[in-house]
């Protein structure tokens, strides 16, 4: 909060006439704003639709009258700062980009004041939760995000609220309950800090309270989703290469690592065929790393209005900044991003991937981006280049040791460790070729289906007659795997599996004999 009082001090100073303030907390960003106009001795008024000037109530539900007031005001030596916390909804764009009749006036009235405020000390100040710039004010206005609280601040939050006698943490809890605030707004930390008091104290259920809170606030985004996450790298059969990459990695985010030097890592890129793992992965990584997990829906960035899709990229950047250190996975980012887009969308796509690859180059917060592709082809090269990324790691279909293993995490997963010994995995593994992970574990749960249906425990039979029944998708789309294939040796991406040489993936198949079924 200190830089920003510092920035806004320096625009002040500077005499920029327009400032827009981006914050989802509008009394926080009240604060900041007296406190920086008190330090310069100047004067602050504030207005909005429904109450007008709060220093005399003129000019509710008149915005022009409200601008009148301002471009009237008399130059003064000291900083006079004009509020106005409405009046970004009401010039807001149209989905076409364009301002209505009705907003025409208060757009020009805007930038009229833009050129007559400039050679003053007068400021006006757009308040809002958004950025929903008009194109034609975008030369005019300066743009400034208030951010969600950090550590150190949530740390004097929690002294300020919390009378001693009814804080029950200890150092290391404290600490906790500090890092899972982090991405919440101040407001909403009050509120579950005061939730917490009324139950009678802050105790260890006060850390499961907030997470429920940022659960709930990250859903509300409608671009970000909170993934639980449990198991780690257990739950993966195979991808010994991935594992290991991971494994070596798991306290790059410490204090330790900083001391040592290494900055943190930034992210990697899980490519290859559907059904591989690359979903898991990322979850898993989250859960190894005892991360938080967020999800970013690409198709939700992309919103009607003109300047929204930019202001969500915005958002979900500075809400992932705020929560870190955490793991943002971008699923499937080829679809929204990739060689083959149109401009039909007037280039939004683009400015927003432009805005990704930026940050993905210069954030310092410990973010790690794990972003999934089916179709890797039709990436960007800037995407994959390092610096972005720190490793590109292509999944194949899992060889026949890793089919063993991945039967045998699903079997101990559904029916426990000495249940799944009864099983021959290694049979299994040997009908399964160019299987993949999804389709081994589709193929247990048909097998479940057909024991249930005879109200029997499932066997060997039931599993070789699944097997026989599926037809792999390696099999339907033999032409884009082997495309796969090639763009993972020319692009120089890292095997996610260790070689095994007593196979190989051919992408030719064998006709698998029918498997007769016991019927008793």
């Amino acid at each position: 909060m200190i830089d920003q009082k510092k920035e806004i001090q320096l625009m002040l100073m500077a005499r920029f006439p327009l400032l827009w303030v981006v914050s989802p907390e509008e009394e926080t960003a009240e604060e900041i704003l007296c406190d920086v106009v008190k330090a310069k001795e100047g004067q602050i008024y504030f207005w909005d639709f429904a109450r007008g000037w709060t220093d005399n109530g003129t000019s509710k539900g008149n915005p022009m009258q409200a601008l009148e007031r301002i471009s009237k005001a008399p130059a003064m030596e000291q900083a006079t700062v004009f509020v106005m916390k409405d009046i970004a909804t009401l010039i807001a764009p149209s989905a076409n980009g364009q301002i209505a009749s009705n907003q025409l006036a208060i757009v020009r009235e805007l930038k009229n004041l833009a050129v007559a405020i400039a050679r003053d000390r007068r400021c006006l100040v757009i308040l809002s939760d958004q950025l929903r710039i008009p194109q034609e004010l975008r030369e005019e206005i300066t743009v400034v995000d208030i951010s969600l609280p950090g550590i150190e601040e949530i740390s004097k939050l929690l002294t300020r609220l919390v009378p001693a006698p009814d804080f029950k943490l200890n150092a290391e809890q404290r600490q906790q309950l500090i890092k899972a605030c982090q991405g919440l707004t101040r407001c909403r930390i009050a509120r579950v800090l005061a939730k917490c008091l009324v139950l009678g104290k802050v105790d260890i259920r006060a850390l499961a309270a907030v997470i429920e809170e940022k659960r709930q606030t990250i859903r509300e985004t409608g671009i970000l989703e909170f993934i639980p996450v449990q198991s780690g790298l257990e739950s993966i059969g195979g991808l010994e290469n991935l594992k290991q990459w991971v494994t070596v990695r798991s306290r790059s985010f410490s204090d330790e690592a900083r001391e040592y030097g290494l900055p943190n890592p930034k992210g990697v890129l899980l490519a290859g065929i559907q059904g591989t793992g690359k979903s898991l992965s990322a979850k898993t990584i989250a859960a190894e790393w005892k991360l938080p997990l967020l999800r970013l829906d690409v198709g939700r960035l992309f919103g009607g209005i003109v300047g929204e899709s930019e202001s969500r990229v915005r958002q979900v950047i500075k809400l992932a900044e705020a929560i870190s250190p955490c793991v943002l996975w971008i699923d499937e980012i080829e679809k929204s991003f990739s060689n083959n887009q149109s401009d039909g969308d007037s280039g939004t796509s683009k400015r927003v991937f432009a805005t990704l690859l930026t940050w993905m180059s210069e954030k310092t917060a410990p973010v790690f981006v794990v972003a999934t592709a089916n179709q890797v082809e039709l990436l960007p090269a800037e995407l994959i280049r390092k610096g972005r990324l720190d490793e590109l790691f292509f999944l194949h279909l899992p060889n026949q040791s890793e089919r063993e293993q991945i039967f045998q995490v699903h079997l101990k997963r559904l029916r426990g460790v000495v249940e799944s010994q009864k099983f021959d995995t290694q049979q299994f593994a040997i009908d399964t070729k160019n299987f993949s992970g999804a389709e081994i574990e589709q193929v247990i749960y048909e097998a479940m289906q057909i024991g249930f249906s005879r109200d029997l425990e499932f066997m060997d039979d039931d599993i070789f007659a699944a097997i026989h029944d599926c037809v792999p998708l390696a099999q339907i789309a033999q032409p884009q795997i082997e495309a796969l294939k090639t763009w993972a040796i020319r692009s120089g991406a890292k095997s996610a599996s260790i070689a095994d040489r007593t196979e190989t993936h051919s992408t030719s198949y064998s006709h698998l004999s029918p498997l007769e079924v016991d019927e008793n």
